[in-house]
C-alpha cells in the first residue's frame, strides 16, 4: 500500500505543476468593497427622500456579500420594514438589477421566487463602482413600491459621481 502511494505522488506532482491555470491565476483576489461612510450617505438621503413624502420608511444598504452595512428606521416606520428592506436589497444585488425590473420574472409556483430572503417588488436597486458590484439599497414603508425605488434611487444619485470616479 506504502508503495502505491509513493507511487502515485510525482504523477499528482506532475498534474498539478502541467495545469495551466495554476501558475497564471494570482494568489488573492482584489475585492472593492463600500465603505461605511459612503453607505450612511446612501442610506441617509433614501431616507431623506421619503420624507419629502411625508412617508416613514426602513433602509438598508448591504455589501457585495449581502451583509447590512447600514440599517436606518425613521422614527414611525415599522419594524417590518427593516427585514422587507433587507430582503429588496438582497435581491437587488443577487441579481444585479433593480428589483423593480424582476418583479413579474418568476411568478410560477417552485420558481426561484419562492428562496427566503429574495423579494421581488419593486424598492431595490444595486450599488456599482467603476464596473463593479459593491452592494445594494432597499427601502421599504412608502406607499408604493415605485415611492421605494424612487427614495432608494435618490440614496444612490447622492453618491453616484463618487462611485462613477472610484479608480478602482
Amino acid at each position: 500500500m506504502r508503495i502505491r502511494a509513493l507511487g502515485l505522488t510525482p504523477l499528482l506532482f506532475a498534474f498539478v505543476a502541467a495545469t495551466p491555470f495554476a501558475a497564471d491565476q494570482p494568489v488573492i483576489v482584489k475585492i472593492p468593497r463600500l465603505t461605511v461612510e459612503t453607505a450612511q450617505k446612501i442610506a441617509q438621503a433614501a431616507l431623506l427622500e421619503c420624507r419629502k413624502g411625508a412617508a416613514q420608511v426602513g433602509v438598508t444598504v448591504i455589501d457585495r456579500g449581502g451583509h447590512p452595512v447600514v440599517v436606518l428606521r425613521d422614527t414611525l416606520a415599522p419594524d417590518l420594514t427593516l427585514a422587507i428592506s433587507r430582503d429588496k436589497a438582497y435581491t437587488a444585488m443577487s441579481f444585479n438589477a433593480a428589483t423593480s425590473t424582476l418583479e413579474d420574472r418568476f411568478t410560477k409556483p417552485f420558481s426561484i421566487g419562492k428562496v427566503p430572503g429574495l423579494l421581488f417588488a419593486a424598492g431595490g436597486i444595486p450599488i456599482a463602482a467603476a464596473g463593479n458590484i459593491v452592494g445594494a439599497v432597499g427601502v421599504s414603508g412608502a406607499p408604493s413600491g415605485e415611492g421605494d425605488e424612487k427614495c432608494a434611487n435618490a440614496g444612490l444619485q447622492a453618491v453616484l459621481f463618487d462611485l462613477e470616479s472610484a479608480g478602482l
